[in-house]
């Protein structure tokens, strides 16, 4: 009799354990999955921000580029005017 009771015990605490793994093994799970998504929320905000940036930097460069183009026309005309002054003294 003391053995029938001594597995019955052991088996309802086995059932006990396997029970509350179950039970946290659903909590992380699910404690993971919402990690998963946050990061991907994360990782997609990220991506977004990153391609805002880029397109900033590309308009300001293409700014750049255009003061540069005036700014090389400038020069030009200064030596013209140079050459100009230049083979009028001569």
């Amino acid at each position: 009799m003391k053995d029938i009771v001594k597995t019955a015990i052991k088996k309802v605490t086995l059932e006990l354990i396997y029970q509350v793994v179950d039970e946290r093994t659903e909590e992380i799970l699910t404690k993971v999955d919402e990690i998963k998504k946050k990061q991907e929320e994360d990782f997609r905000y990220l991506v977004q921000k990153i391609d805002s940036q880029i397109g900033s930097v590309r308009s300001e460069i293409g700014q750049l580029r255009g003061e540069i183009g005036a700014v090389n026309q400038r020069i030009d005309t200064v030596i013209q005017i140079l050459m100009t002054i230049q083979q009028g003294q001569k």
